[in-house]
């Protein structure tokens, strides 16, 4: 069976990827200007901003937005 073409541009991105990406590209402290939540601004890491981000959907869609601004080039 083929696979269908999906049309998500997150699609096959997981959130672990996006954080390492995210957190190279920025650091963790121009993240969390960016987006004001405490796993970004206080003792940061991809454990713990994964584990808020999976309980906190407004947050988790935060991410992905900066992700995919970042990605199409609107990020500076």
């Amino acid at each position: 069976m083929s696979e269908q073409n999906n049309n998500d541009p997150l699609h096959r991105v997981t959130l672990k990827l996006i954080l390492e990406q995210l957190s190279a590209e920025f650091g963790w402290e121009e993240m969390g200007k960016v987006i004001p939540v405490r796993c970004f601004t206080h003792d940061p890491s991809i454990a713990s901003s994964l584990k808020f981000l999976r309980k906190t959907p407004w947050a988790r869609d935060k991410v992905e937005e900066m992700y995919l601004r970042w990605k199409i080039g609107q990020m500076p």
